[in-house]
């Protein structure tokens, strides 16, 4: 019990102690946290006031940012009395030149651009100024694919009003001429092209293939690896077709550039129809024996098969050098067609900087489209082409059993890849050209 005693006593000594302590503590973080406040109060003042003293460090919604003011209205008139108007300050042949088409080709193709996106439609700006027109972002657009630099001291285009300009002028051209001009040639269009063929002396053949590397400068490093080649540089690779007037057929892009020639033919679409069953018809007798499939010109690398046709290595007599000095000239023709579209579009030729690899391929193909435009605009209809006859349209039997389907594609897929039916070929070719 005296232990009980003591004890209750002490705690009841303590309690009002504690008491105090405690209201104390509170007492004493109350008034630190008060003059914490006032003193951040002040700061901010101080501040603001240091602010409104100071003069504007920057106009428009984005911090730091300078405006700089453009007479745009001002270079819409001088690019439209400098090219378009009933008048204009320079010619038709300066016109040529400086845009790679004439005047009434790239006012059509401006005025389809217009129509297909709503983004090249004039319109005024929120404080009602009127915005850039039609012609400026177009010319801003086809300045960068041809000159590959931008044209804003001229059109007074910001840089990256420019860059949007372009992706969706290159977008509008894909979507709007690609199904033209990215086709692949039809009854028509083989008729045509087998008689030019047969003049040149190559019964059969539908044009020239090859590959070119197109330098991917901004290349994630992650796929540097992938797309580096012997170059030791990142690069992109587009397979073409092309005829002896450099129309552009068949054009396959964006393997990586540690390819083969023979990897892209492997991955591209060139023989899809003719192992589907659904290409053109292409009839033609060399030495007696008929032929139902075209061929294309290649050189060494590419495989034997039996619709690609390669030069001789070393050839030994007369027959064999008269063959492979013409199959070298005629397929000299891919080899322009990339020369010609490297100098029509300078960014072609140069090291691409943009990142995204969609907005390279719809670079690529507007170039290709807009290329095949002006070989249709310029070319003479009449040259090389007057005893052309227009093809019969096929008749295609349909086959309802999956299985006859399958066998059937199996078959023209091995005829295509024929090593024998390749040398056989050759050897006709050979005959018929030293006759």
């Amino acid at each position: 019990m005296p232990f009980s005693s003591s004890s209750s006593s002490s705690s009841s000594s303590s309690s009002p102690d504690s008491k105090y302590n405690l209201t104390s503590a509170i007492r004493a973080q109350t008034q630190f946290l008060t003059h914490a406040y006032t003193s951040h109060n002040l700061v901010i003042a101080s501040y603001m006031k240091n602010m409104d003293n100071q003069p504007p460090r920057h106009e428009g919604s984005t911090f730091g940012h300078r405006v700089i003011h453009c007479d745009r209205e001002e270079a819409d008139r001088r690019l439209w009395n400098d090219y378009f108007s009933e008048y204009p300050k320079y010619s038709e042949a300066m016109f040529r030149r400086r845009f790679r088409m004439s005047r009434n080709l790239f006012i059509r193709i401006a005025n389809v651009v217009k129509g297909h996106d709503n983004y090249f439609v004039q319109r005024n700006d929120r404080i009602g100024r009127l915005g850039l027109s039609t012609l400026q972002k177009v010319t801003a657009a086809f300045r960068v694919l041809a000159y590959g630099i931008p044209a804003d001291e001229y059109i007074q285009i910001g840089e990256s009003t420019t860059i949007e300009s372009l992706k969706r002028f290159c977008r509008a051209i894909v979507d709007v001429f690609g199904e033209r001009y990215l086709r692949a040639p039809d009854a028509n269009d083989v008729a045509r092209l087998l008689q030019i063929g047969e003049k040149r002396g190559f019964l059969g053949m539908l044009g020239s293939l090859d590959c070119m590397h197109w330098t991917w400068k901004n290349c994630p490093t992650a796929w540097a690896g992938q797309y580096a080649g012997r170059s030791r540089e990142p690069t992109i690779i587009l397979e073409v077709v092309a005829d002896y007037d450099f129309w552009i057929w068949h054009a396959h892009f964006g393997m990586p550039g540690s390819n083969t020639g023979i990897n892209v033919l492997e991955g591209s679409y060139l023989f899809s129809n003719l192992a589907n069953g659904i290409a053109p018809p292409c009839h033609y007798v060399i030495q007696g024996q008929q032929y139902h499939t075209g061929y294309y010109l290649a050189d060494g690398i590419y495989p034997k098969w039996s619709t690609l046709v390669q030069t001789i290595h070393e050839p030994r007599g007369p027959k064999k050098k008269l063959f492979a000095m013409m199959q070298e000239a005629c397929r000299k023709d891919v080899e322009r067609a990339f020369g010609v579209l490297q100098s029509r579009f300078a960014i072609v030729k140069g090291p691409t900087r943009f990142w995204d690899k969609c907005v390279l391929h719809d670079m690529m193909s507007s170039c290709i489209i807009m290329h095949t435009m002006i070989i249709e605009d310029e070319r003479d209809e009449q040259a090389d082409i007057q005893g052309w006859k227009e093809a019969p349209t096929p008749e295609v039997d349909i086959a309802r059993d999956e299985n006859i389907i399958f066998q059937e594609f199996l078959a023209r897929h091995r005829q295509i890849k024929d090593k024998e039916a390749h040398y056989a070929l050759c050897n006709a070719l050979i005959e018929h050209l030293w006759e």
